[in-house]
């Protein structure tokens, strides 16, 4: 065991800690053994999938002082794998151990209203939007951000927590349906396309990321990320490489964080939202890429030093759902046809180690390389029909 304070670089042989069990806590694990060190991971889920190929599970609330305490013994450092995890937590595993992303960083994802006012100090454009926390700031909004989308401040991801309107009226309902909790009213904006870019930072403020990624969503959900270097225009590209880097900077941020953007008819580009995380637009970054995202983070965590990654390969991520267990019909999940997907080239399948299949569950991924562009949309258009996910058209790539 090398626990060294805040002493940095945490060498391998060391201990990494990670609040969450999900699939992203997961894969920090296997890279972050793959590198030699060993892991902790506090979940309240027995069964949770980076708890079962962790060296340590432990198996309480994340606001458990017990639970924290016993990962404060355990790790030499500690990360957290989605920006739920109470702020709290990590402000006392802080005191006792590095911490990234620390917990303001973390505070602010997790509010809509202090990540726009994050968003704006750093000169990055969002959509027009207003804050809605009173009867009176719902009263005063704008006609001219109808229609829009309003969006509960806290606990939303994935499409939760998010409803269109078109009139005040339906305003008004679908704040009462949220509970008046603190929400966010967004314009609604004539998208040409989504995408993200993934930055790594340290604590030296060193900085690097991934190439920006273009996202197709179903139902609020990633469905499919492609990621090559005709994939968007070039002036895009840069200007969410740009914004990305000024929202790590500006947060004076140490982690891996993922920041999502709309591209927008006229060429321009707004800001979404960030996750302080590893982001499901990354995974393709294990295969495509000589360094991951899971590599990356930690990397940031133990504070060494950050190699600029190289995408070698063009990459396709299609997202696994729990749907594809139940596309025979029926109550009864079915396994998809792995054997059939597997024989197509450049596949490479991750399944997340969650028992149970459920429609809208992220059960895994599978990224399909190759040489050319052509072979590998050619190969995830053949595993999209194998797997029974809908067609891959031209219009959901670039």
């Amino acid at each position: 065991m090398n626990h060294n304070g805040n002493g940095l670089p945490i060498l391998p042989g060391a201990t990494l800690g990670v609040l969450g069990g999900g699939q992203l806590g997961r894969m920090f694990a296997h890279a972050a053994q793959r590198m030699g060190y060993f892991t902790a991971v506090l979940d309240p889920d027995a069964d949770s999938p980076a708890g079962r190929v962790s060296h340590h599970h432990i198996h309480t609330d994340y606001a458990d002082v017990d639970g924290l305490a016993r990962l404060a013994g355990l790790a030499d450092a500690v990360t957290t794998e989605f920006e739920n995890v109470p702020a709290p937590s990590l402000e006392k595993l802080s005191v006792a151990r590095p911490v990234a992303p620390d917990a303001g960083a973390i505070a602010i994802a997790q509010d809509r209203i202090a990540e726009k006012a994050h968003f704006t100090r750093c000169g990055v454009a969002c959509a027009p939007y207003a804050v809605i926390e009173t009867a009176a700031q719902l009263a005063a909004v704008e006609d001219a951000l109808l229609p829009g989308i309003l969006k509960t401040a806290r606990l939303g991801y994935d499409g939760k927590g998010q409803q269109r309107v078109s009139t005040r009226a339906e305003l008004v309902d679908a704040w009462q349906a949220a509970g008046c909790v603190p929400c966010v009213l967004e314009k609604l904006l004539p998208l040409e396309f989504e995408c993200s870019v993934i930055v790594a930072r340290g604590r030296d403020g060193q900085l690097v990321h991934f190439p920006p990624q273009r996202n197709l969503h179903r139902d609020g959900i990633l469905a499919v990320t492609e990621v090559h270097a005709q994939n968007m225009p070039k002036t895009v590209a840069q200007a969410a490489i740009n914004s990305a880097r000024s929202i790590a900077t500006g947060l004076d941020y140490v982690g891996v964080l993922c920041v999502e953007f709309f591209a927008l008819a006229d060429g321009s580009l707004v800001v979404n939202e960030m996750a302080p995380r590893p982001h499901n637009s990354g995974h393709y970054t294990m295969e495509a890429c000589d360094v991951s995202q899971f590599e990356l983070q930690v990397r940031t965590l133990a504070g060494l030093p950050l190699a600029a990654p190289r995408q070698h390969s063009p990459a396709i991520m299609l997202n696994l759902l729990g749907d594809l267990w139940f596309t025979a019909g029926g109550d009864k999940p079915v396994a998809p046809r792995w054997s059939d997907v597997l024989a197509l080239p450049g596949v490479h399948l991750h399944l997340y180690g969650k028992i149970e299949p459920r429609r809208g569950r992220k059960m895994g991924h599978l990224t399909l390389t190759g040489a050319t562009l052509e072979n590998v949309r050619a190969a995830a258009s053949q595993a999209a029909t194998v797997l029974g996910l809908p067609a891959l058209s031209a219009a959901d790539f670039a």
